[in-house]
């Protein structure tokens, strides 16, 4: 069995790698800084023999060095998330996210580490017409969120030209799926609609409501991390969706149906940095690694409002 290193393993994407590796019987070292983490879900991970939790920052050499020591792959899920941050607070959206990066892909590159799945995400193509969205179209990034993105996967892109290492880059559709954090101002709209609309509450929908989003289950995702890492791809960019196109308002509804509710969201101001609409061309992914992804919108909805029930 080979040894996992989780960056951003306090996060919903980074908890559920881990549980997967840790289920197939792999070695896996952790690392969070807590700055977006939950500490509810290293106790979860603690319980399991071969996982070791390092509490450091991807911006500190000696905590890199640390992490990264006898360890065969990376997941780097580690960043600081969300548009609506990122415009809030850039500076620290970029100092992580490129700086981490940057310390992390030279660090691994030093300790002879084999392959880096990068995380990036949908944001990097911004606002334009054309969908599906392919991976040759050009980044148009609009906010500092998708601007870091797109320089920490042309990093892990790089990397794979000038050193030793094999890197892939997989941007993000919109990802979702149960134990997602529905709090918080920041919180992705999946898990906060569910809350609130469990509650009885009204959610807000910034804009009309016709912007549509390619929402991704959590299981694709992990999928798509691991045979990123089995491949012989190296140097790429993937995208990871579903090929699928859901408006906001048709979120609303199915979530009602769901809920046996007839709750209406009330409608304010289109969010900076927000791009209209977002639907995945996974042709590449399928191609070069295989990738399939086996649970849809409608089936990934049913199962996250079950766990949230």
């Amino acid at each position: 069995m080979s040894n996992y290193l989780i960056t951003g393993v306090a996060g919903f994407i980074g908890s559920n790698l881990a549980h997967h590796l840790l289920e197939q019987g792999h070695e896996v070292h952790g690392i969070d800084n807590f700055e977006t983490g939950n500490r509810e879900k290293i106790n979860r991970l603690i319980e399991h023999d071969k996982f070791q939790f390092q509490e450091g920052d991807l911006r500190l050499k000696e905590d890199v060095e640390k992490a990264v020591t006898n360890i065969d792959y990376i997941l780097h899920q580690g960043a600081v998330p969300s548009v609506p941050r990122s415009v809030d607070n850039p500076v620290l959206t970029t100092d992580v996210n490129c700086t981490g990066t940057a310390n992390l892909i030279s660090t691994a590159n030093d300790n002879s580490v084999k392959k880096i799945v990068v995380a990036s995400s949908s944001s990097v193509y911004g606002p334009t017409d054309v969908s599906p969205k392919r991976e040759d179209l050009p980044p148009n990034p609009v906010s500092p969120y998708a601007l870091s993105k797109y320089y920490t996967e042309q990093l892990a892109v790089q990397a794979s030209e000038y050193y030793e290492i094999d890197t892939i880059a997989l941007r993000y559709f919109n990802v979702f799926g149960p134990r997602q954090d529905p709090e918080g101002d920041y919180a992705a709209v999946i898990p906060k609609f569910i809350n609130l609309m469990t509650n009885g509450e009204n959610p807000t929908i910034y804009g009309d409501g016709t912007q549509s989003r390619d929402f991704t289950y959590i299981d694709n995702v992990v999928q798509a991390n691991l045979k990123a890492i089995d491949s012989d791809a190296t140097g790429e960019v993937l995208n990871v969706g579903c090929g699928q196109s859901i408006e906001i308002n048709g979120l609303v509804h199915d979530i009602n149906q769901a809920l046996g509710t007839k709750i209406e969201p009330e409608y304010t101001d289109p969010r900076p940095g927000d791009v209209p609409h977002s639907k995945a061309d996974i042709s590449k992914a399928r191609s070069l690694i295989n990738y399939d992804p086996q649970i849809g919108f409608e089936e990934g909805l049913k199962k996250t409002i079950d766990w949230y029930q």
